[in-house]
């Protein structure tokens, strides 16, 4: 089966943004400009940006243009931690504790992460709604795609913006998977819970821009007060 022509501008755009070239916030031609610059109608250069854009890739402005998206801590925030309170209002956590070590990666994450090496950081945090524990969390992301990153002192709450910031790394997606859990001796300690209290577990496999799985989160929430609040369309 033939490729479809709008496939080439996703292609090109992505490789850009990849590249560089386009960074967090820079401006794209005219859907005209970029068909002539391409080679292909104007059409089909507008059907490339619209999945680009369903995507997470880029942001249409009204009047401005398009634009490449720029993860943000706020905007990080509302698309990935999704705990409501009663009233369906999203709860703003912030950080307890935190760890962060350079270990060897384990078959499991072989299987699933994108790595060109044998070393992950695990970073073990703590965060609170309302002075209160709510969740303990085990992130795992490659050293080869984030070189360095244990050297860079206390980390921002939300990872992603980091991520593209200082690695080029923009996440745009996540595929995750939810069961009940009981609280082991760690989280028991972690959250000021009794040892096999009822949580949420949430496991995360964290997608970017190349489709590469970057990084992947297994989360352990208190729900007493708050609600894993997901929308579907």
């Amino acid at each position: 089966m033939a490729t479809p022509l709008y496939q080439s501008v996703v292609e090109a755009i992505t490789n850009r943004v990849v590249s560089g070239e386009l960074g967090p916030g820079a401006i794209l031609p005219s859907e005209k400009d970029l068909g002539v610059e391409l080679g292909v109608s104007q059409g089909t250069a507008r059907k490339g940006l619209s999945l680009l854009e369903s995507k997470g890739i880029l942001q249409r402005r009204q009047g401005l243009g398009t634009f490449v998206a720029t993860t943000t801590p706020e905007s990080a925030l509302f698309h990935f931690f999704r705990l409501r309170d009663e009233d369906g209002a999203q709860v703003q956590p912030h950080l307890l504790t935190e760890k962060i070590k350079k270990r060897n990666i384990r078959a499991a994450e072989r299987a699933v992460l994108t790595s060109s090496g044998d070393k992950v950081y695990e970073l073990v945090r703590v965060r609170a709604v309302a002075g209160k524990p709510v969740v303990r969390e085990t992130i795992v992301f490659p050293v080869s795609l984030f070189p360095g990153l244990h050297e860079r002192g206390e980390l921002p709450n939300a990872l992603y913006a980091l991520f593209q910031r200082s690695y080029g790394i923009a996440v745009v997606g996540a595929r995750e998977r939810l069961k009940a859990a009981a609280a082991n001796v760690a989280d028991a300690a972690a959250l000021d819970v009794p040892q096999g209290s009822p949580l949420l577990q949430v496991d995360r496999r964290a997608i970017d821009i190349m489709d590469r799985v970057v990084e992947v989160r297994s989360s352990r929430y208190v729900t007493d007060d708050l609600h894993y609040d997901i929308s579907l369309r």
